[in-house]
């Protein structure tokens, strides 16, 4: 399984920005895809995460309204869409997949397999 993060990068406060990453590898089309972060000095933190079998979505609360974790069928990219960033929002943004898709349901998407690299995020004006 190979997971590739793309669309990080400096934005003002305020403004959007949208985040993909491309799947590739799992053996069918019921797996997991979840979106982390971790900010300088702080803990890994759990976002979103969706279910790519049945397209259901889950969020953290602190995310829900603000961001938007969706797929685009058969080309195996999730999005991640910010909205309204701030400077806490400032962090490398991961992807994390799993091959079951019902992993989205594990309180804080945890112990999900795969994860990309990441893609630093950082909010500045």
């Amino acid at each position: 399984v190979q997971l590739v993060e793309s669309g990080g990068g400096l934005v003002q406060p305020g403004k959007s920005l949208r985040l993909s990453c491309a799947a590739s590898g799992f053996s069918n089309d019921d797996y997991a895809i979840a979106w982390f972060r971790q900010a300088p000095g702080k803990e890994r933190e759990p976002l979103a995460c969706i279910n790519r079998g049945d397209g259901r979505t889950y969020y953290q609360h602190s995310v829900k309204g603000r961001f938007t974790i969706s797929s685009d069928g058969g080309k195996s990219t999730v999005t991640l869409d910010l909205d309204r960033l701030t400077p806490e929002d400032t962090a490398v943004y991961y992807c994390v997949g799993d091959a079951v898709g019902n992993m989205c349901l594990v309180e804080d998407y945890y112990g999900m397999d795969h994860w990309g690299k990441g893609t630093l995020v950082t909010i500045s004006s």
